[in-house]
C-alpha cells in the first residue's frame, strides 16, 4: 500500500506538471499561429516546428530590444530571425569550446558556431512539399487537425554543417576501410571537422599520420557535451550502430545519417556504395527526416525515501524488457497507466516498445508493426499465461509504472535496448514515459517509403508465390 500511495502521489504531481506544460505550449502555439497569419499575408508559407526549446531571458530580451532600437534593420529576414531566436524556432547557438594542446580533445577558447537548421511540415504531391498547414487550432475552444497523417518532416540547414561524428561497427575490415575513405573525402572535399570514437582514432593513426586532424574525446564527461559540438552523426553499420549512437546522447541528438552495413536495416536506408552522392544531398538540404521517439526509464527502489529518489534515467530507442531471468517462476507484475490500474502480467515478461522498436523484440512477441513516426508506446506481453492477453498501443503522453508486488514468487529483470540489465526486487518499480528528445534520422526518400521498403526487404513481408495462371476462374 505504501508503494501504491507513492505511485498515486507521483501521478498527481506529474499531472499538475503536464497541465502547466500544456498551458505553456498552448501559449507558444498561439504566438506562433499569430505570426503565421501575419507571414501568410506577406507571402510566406512555411510552418516551422520547434525542434529544441530554448531558454528565454527577459533581461536579455530588453538588452536586445535596446540594441535593435539603436541599430535599425531594414530587412524582413533579420526581423524574422530575431523573433525566432526568442521563441526557440531556430537552433541559433554560439558555443565556446575548450582549448587543449593535442588533437585528442576538442579545441579550446575558439568560438565555433554550430550549424543552424529548422524543421517544417510538408505534404507529398504539392509544390516542393513545403506549403503551410495548421497542425492544431485552439480557436474558439475547438481543437482541429489538418491532414496530420499525410505530413512529412523536412530539415533545412540555415548554415553549413561543419562538424560530423562518425560511429562505426567494430571488427569489420570493410567498415574500417570505408571509414578511412569517407573521412578523407569529408576533410579534403567538404572541409569538415571529423570526430570519431577513441578506438577508431587509434586504428586510423595506425594507418598513417595523415589522420592526425581527426578528433576524439578522452573522458566520459566529454560525451555529455557532444550535442553542442556535432552538427551531423554518420553511422556505418546496422540498426545496432544506430542504437549505440542514440545511447551516446542523453539529451538532444543531432541528425543521424545511417548507412546500411549490417544484417538488419530497418533504420539504415542508405547504401555505402553511393555515400558521396547521399552526403552531398544531405549537406545541401533540405532533407526528409524521421523523428524516432525514445522512452525515458528510471527505477525506483522500495527503500527510496520518495518518488524523486530514483536511479539515473535511461533512454531507449527500441524497447525496455521486463522478464523473469533465470527464475523458473512466472513473472508477476502490476501495471499502472497514469493513475489507472491496467492489469497484472503473469507470463515470461513484458515489453514496452517505441514505434521504432515495433519491428524488433515486440514484433517477435506478437506485437504489431507501427510506422516509426506514429507517437505511441507498445505494450506487448511475452508468452502470457492468458490467451486473451493481447498487445496494446497506448498514446505517447502516458506514464507507465511497472511494479513488482510483494507477493511475487521471484524477482524480475529489466533490460534497456538489450543492455544495462537491472534486477527488480519485490516493491521496486520501473517508470517509463516518452522522452522529450527524439532521434532524427535522415530518409533516403521519405519516412513512409523507407519504412515500407524496409519491412518488404528485411522481413519479406507478405512475400508468397503467386497463384497459378491456369487455375479455376469465375465464369
Amino acid at each position: 500500500m505504501r508503494t501504491v500511495a507513492k505511485a498515486l502521489r507521483r501521478v498527481a504531481e506529474d499531472k499538475a506538471f503536464a497541465q502547466a506544460e500544456a498551458a505553456e505550449w498552448k501559449r507558444k502555439y498561439e504566438i506562433e499561429r499569430a505570426r503565421n497569419l501575419q507571414m501568410k499575408h506577406k507571402g510566406h508559407y512555411l510552418c516551422p516546428v520547434i525542434f529544441r526549446d530554448c531558454s528565454y531571458d527577459s533581461e536579455k530580451e530588453n538588452s536586445e530590444n535596446t540594441k535593435n532600437q539603436s541599430i535599425p534593420s531594414n530587412t524582413e529576414n533579420e526581423q524574422e530571425e530575431r523573433w525566432c531566436q526568442k521563441n526557440g524556432i531556430y537552433t541559433h547557438e554560439i558555443l565556446e569550446d575548450e582549448d587543449v594542446d593535442s588533437h585528442t580533445k576538442f579545441s579550446k577558447k575558439t568560438s565555433t558556431k554550430k550549424a543552424l537548421f529548422k524543421l517544417y511540415w510538408g505534404c507529398n504531391g504539392e509544390k516542393n512539399g513545403q506549403h503551410k498547414r495548421d497542425i492544431v487550432s485552439f480557436e474558439r475552444g475547438n481543437i482541429t487537425t489538418a491532414e496530420r497523417s499525410s505530413k512529412q518532416i523536412f530539415l533545412k540547414w540555415e548554415s553549413r554543417p561543419r562538424t560530423v561524428l562518425i560511429l562505426t561497427k567494430p571488427n569489420s575490415n570493410y567498415v574500417r576501410a570505408l571509414c578511412s575513405e569517407m573521412i578523407r573525402w569529408l576533410k579534403h572535399h567538404k572541409n569538415m571537422n571529423v570526430l570519431v570514437e577513441p578506438r577508431v582514432r587509434t586504428e586510423l593513426l595506425m594507418e598513417g599520420p595523415e589522420f592526425g586532424f581527426v578528433r576524439t574525446w578522452e573522458h566520459e564527461d566529454e560525451i555529455k557535451h557532444l550535442h553542442t559540438k556535432v552538427d551531423l552523426v554518420v553511422t556505418l553499420g546496422g540498426d545496432g550502430t544506430v542504437l549505440w549512437a542514440a545511447s551516446l546522447f542523453k539529451g538532444p541528438l543531432p541528425p543521424v545519417v545511417p548507412f546500411s552495413l549490417g544484417s538488419l536495416g530497418f533504420m539504415t536506408p542508405f547504401q555505402s556504395e553511393n555515400y558521396k552522392e547521399y552526403l552531398d544531398t544531405i549537406l545541401e538540404g533540405p532533407i526528409s527526416i524521421t523523428l524516432r521517439h525514445r522512452l525515458q526509464c528510471h527505477v525506483i527502489r522500495d527503500h527510496a525515501k520518495d518518488e524523486l529518489d530514483t536511479e539515473e534515467p535511461i533512454l531507449v530507442l527500441n524497447e525496455v524488457t521486463i522478464d523473469r531471468g533465470i527464475s523458473s517462476f512466472l513473472t508477476y507484475l502490476e501495471c499502472y497507466c497514469d493513475n489507472s490500474f491496467v492489469t497484472c502480467v503473469q507470463g515470461d515478461g513484458l515489453i514496452l516498445s517505441t514505434t521504432s522498436g515495433s519491428t524488433a523484440y515486440s514484433l517477435a512477441a506478437g506485437g504489431s508493426m507501427v510506422h516509426p513516426q506514429v507517437p505511441g508506446i507498445l505494450f506487448t506481453p511475452i508468452c502470457p499465461h492468458s490467451l486473451s492477453f493481447r498487445p496494446l498501443i497506448l498514446p505517447e503522453y502516458v506514464t507507465l509504472r511497472i511494479q513488482v508486488p510483494f507477493n511475487s514468487r521471484g524477482h524480475a529483470w529489466a533490460s534497456f535496448d538489450g543492455k544495462n540489465r537491472k534486477e527488480l526486487a519485490a516493491g521496486d518499480a520501473l517508470i517509463c514515459s516518452m522522452a522529450p528528445w527524439p532521434v532524427p534520422t535522415a530518409c533516403m526518400e521519405d519516412s513512409t517509403r523507407d519504412f515500407l521498403r524496409s519491412i518488404r526487404e528485411g522481413l519479406h513481408w507478405n512475400v508468397r508465390k503467386s497463384q497459378s495462371f491456369d487455375g479455376p476462374r469465375d465464369s
